[in-house]
C-alpha cells in the first residue's frame, strides 16, 4: 500500500518544479506516489515532468482554477473524493509546493510523527526561506476576529511573544519544538486518510490563500490535533509564482472575507461585524493603491494563482 500520496501544484515554475520533484524521488524509507498538476502554464512545465520524472503521474488542469481546485484534481487522482473505498487509499495525503525542497528522509519523517501521534489530523514541518529564517505562515493560529484585529493594528509584530498578541504566526513559541497548532500552510501539509476522508477536499470557493487553513479548521471540528513538526524542514521559495501579482494581492484579502463569513461572522456581534469587514477592505484597498504607485498596471497584471496556500 502506498504510504503517501503527494500532490504537487504548479503554475508557471518549471525549473523549481524541477528541483522540488529531484528531492522529492531522492527521499528515501516511505512508500510514495507522486501527481503533479499543472494549473495551464505556459513554460512547458508538464513536457519537463514527462520527460525527466516518468515515475509521476503529470496531469493538466482544463483551466488556471486557482489553488484548490488544482490540489484538488490531485486529490480526486488518489481517491480522496469518494471514487475509491477508503481502505484502498494512500495512508496519507500531503500537498507540496513546487518552491520547496525536501531534504533526505523529510517525507518518512513527516509519515513518522503521523505513525507516532494517531490524534493527528494534519502536520506540517519547519520551513525555511531561502534567507535561512523561518517561514512564519508553517504554524498558524486561526484568524479570528480578535486575532485579526491584533494583526491589522500591528500588535502582533510589536509583541511577538505574546501569547495574547503573538497568535496569528504563534510567535511565542519555540520554532525548535513540535507543538499543537491551529493550522500549518499548504505549501508542505500532510494529511491522515481517515481525517481527509471525513471533511472531504479543499473548498473551491477561495482562489489561492485561506484554504489550508479552512482545511485545517474542519479537520479540528472534526476533534482531530493538527501539529508543527520541527524536527523536519523543508526549504521554501516562497511566492514564486505569485509575487509579481496584484491578483494575488486582491485573492489574499478575498480570502480573509470568505473565511471569516463561513466561520464566525454569524457569532459575530454586528458592531465588530462592521469593523472586520471595514478592517478587511480599508487594509485591502491600502495594499492595492500602494501597489500601484510603486509599479504599473502592465507589472501587476500578470497572471497569478500558482500555488500558495496562505502565505501571509
Amino acid at each position: 500500500m502506498v504510504d503517501l500520496a503527494l500532490v504537487i501544484l504548479n503554475y508557471n515554475t518549471r525549473d523549481l518544479l524541477r528541483e522540488c520533484l529531484k528531492s522529492v524521488f531522492a527521499n528515501t524509507g516511505v512508500q510514495t506516489a507522486v501527481c503533479v498538476v499543472d494549473n495551464a502554464s505556459a513554460d512547458g512545465s508538464l513536457d519537463m515532468v514527462r520527460a525527466e520524472f516518468p515515475l509521476a503521474v503529470a496531469l493538466a488542469s482544463p483551466r488556471n482554477g486557482g489553488y484548490p481546485f488544482g490540489n484538488n484534481l490531485g486529490l480526486k487522482y488518489f481517491g480522496f473524493d469518494g471514487s475509491r473505498p477508503a481502505e484502498e487509499l494512500p495512508r496519507y495525503a500531503a500537498l507540496l509546493n513546487p518552491d520547496t525542497v525536501a531534504p533526505e528522509g523529510a517525507l518518512a519523517g513527516l509519515v513518522r510523527f503521523m505513525d507516532e501521534h494517531p490524534e493527528a489530523g494534519a502536520c506540517g514541518p519547519r520551513l525555511i526561506l531561502m534567507d535561512g529564517s523561518l517561514d512564519l505562515a508553517c504554524r498558524r493560529g486561526f484568524p479570528t476576529p480578535e486575532v485579526a484585529a491584533y494583526r491589522m493594528l500591528g500588535l502582533s509584530r510589536l509583541f511577538p511573544r505574546s501569547r495574547r498578541f503573538g497568535r496569528y504566526n504563534m510567535t511565542f513559541l519555540d520554532e525548535h519544538e513540535v507543538a499543537e497548532v491551529d493550522a500549518v500552510v499548504g505549501a508542505c501539509m500532510v494529511v491522515r486518510r481517515e481525517a481527509l476522508v471525513q471533511v472531504g477536499l479543499m473548498d473551491e470557493a477561495y482562489f489561492m490563500y485561506g484554504e489550508d487553513l479552512d482545511w485545517a479548521k474542519r479537520i479540528k471540528e472534526r476533534g482531530w490535533k493538527i501539529f508543527y513538526n520541527p524536527a523536519v524542514t523543508i526549504h521554501h521559495v516562497k511566492r514564486a509564482s505569485s509575487r509579481l501579482s496584484r491578483k494575488a494581492q486582491v485573492e489574499f484579502y478575498r480570502s480573509m472575507v470568505i473565511f471569516y463569513r463561513k466561520h464566525y461572522q454569524a457569532a459575530t456581534p454586528f458592531w465588530l461585524d462592521w469593523l472586520v469587514m471595514g478592517g478587511i477592505f480599508v487594509k485591502g484597498g491600502l495594499a492595492l493603491v500602494q501597489d500601484v504607485l510603486r509599479r504599473p498596471l502592465s507589472a501587476g497584471a500578470q497572471a497569478a494563482s500558482g500555488p500558495g496556500g496562505s502565505q501571509a
